[in-house]
């Protein structure tokens, strides 16, 4: 049994939030029932990607990342390419980790962070200030500490009997105290919580809880601070909690209905396809007022990225992805998906 206890006042907004979580889960997991299909699962995981390394600063787009892991060329910084390489890498091996095996977790860091910095997979050798700007917003345990103190907080996850959802966000919070490497704390602790939370329900493998936080960020480092001015996690653990919340109601807003689905093509993916059949390649907004649509970040989800993570449109211009001039056609196998689709 574990001796460490990290401290935590439970309140009662945590036990709300814990309480419509549960049911947003719920409501998940049984419009889910089998239909989230691999490019679903795949575009979520790329929008949790994209959204863990925008926070760390990473430059690339959704389309960007895309179009990285689909093995084209795509012009940006050759480490931000490998970022999101070694971020795929990770996340596709979440099965395999335990969450309290200090090998795994090094592992884990090895693979997101090498041929980014020299010390992968191994704990920092040096100590580290976390600066906002020109400010010290926190300074880590030394160096000499580090695995005395990653074994103990290992070990009280390994024992916990807190409600997972409270234990994921208290070792998140934990972790980027210790800050147990070099670089990539922030990355391997979203990582770690959604490994925590996808143990104990499957279905939060998948959800790019990451993209709220990137749309909050700044609220995510002030509760990080806050927690740390209270020498306890309570107030981390309310924002995170608060973020899977908004994640999960998008999740659900977002999952397609029974008649929607037809052979893992959603009914606006559909709708994409049959707009590109018979035309010129088309812009964004083009395709946007063409479905009468006014929201950007909704047809990016819902239509766009669906459609180039299945392989179903291309760019007319790979290489520069962020181009004015960017338009998109169909593939041949979004042509022959969609012959399918109205023939079967």
């Amino acid at each position: 049994m574990s001796r460490y206890q990290p401290p935590l006042t439970l309140t009662p907004r945590m036990l709300a939030l814990i309480a419509e979580i549960s049911e947003q889960i719920g409501q998940l997991s049984a419009a889910d029932s089998g239909r989230q299909t691999p490019q679903l699962r795949r575009g979520n995981r790329i929008r949790t990607i994209q959204a863990s390394l925008a926070i760390e600063n990473n430059t690339l787009s959704v389309e960007q990342v895309t179009a990285v892991l689909a093995g084209q060329r795509v012009l940006g910084l050759p480490r931000e390419i490998q970022e999101v390489r070694n971020a795929f890498a990770a996340y596709e091996c979440l099965t395999d980790w335990k969450p309290g095996n200090r090998s795994d977790l090094l592992r884990a860091h090895e693979l997101l962070m090498q041929g980014l910095i020299d010390d992968f997979g191994r704990f920092r050798r040096a100590g580290v200030g976390i600066y906002r700007g020109e400010q010290l917003v926190h300074m880590a345990p030394p160096p000499s500490r580090i695995a005395h103190l990653v074994d103990d907080l290992l070990a009280w996850l390994e024992a916990s009997d807190w409600h997972p959802l409270i234990t994921s966000c208290v070792f998140h919070y934990e972790f980027e105290f210790i800050h147990p490497f070099a670089d990539g704390n922030g990355r391997m602790g979203r990582l770690w919580q959604t490994l925590i939370l996808s143990q104990w329900r499957p279905v939060l493998a998948y959800l790019p809880v990451e993209a709220v936080i990137r749309e909050q960020q700044d609220d995510y480092y002030a509760a990080l601070s806050a927690a740390d001015r209270m020498a306890e996690s309570t107030p981390f653990v309310e924002y995170m909690l608060n973020a899977l919340n908004l994640a999960l109601r998008e999740a659900i807003e977002n999952e397609p209905s029974t008649d929607q689905v037809t052979d893992q093509v959603t009914d606006q993916v559909r709708k994409l396809l049959q707009l590109l059949v018979d035309s010129t390649p088309l812009s964004v907004n083009e395709l946007m007022g063409a479905l009468g649509l006014a929201h950007k970040a909704t047809f990016r989800a819902n239509y766009l990225t669906p459609a180039l993570v299945g392989e179903l449109i291309e760019m007319t211009d790979p290489d520069s992805p962020r181009s004015p001039n960017q338009k998109y056609r169909l593939t041949s196998s979004g042509r022959f998906r969609l012959v399918k689709l109205q023939h079967g």
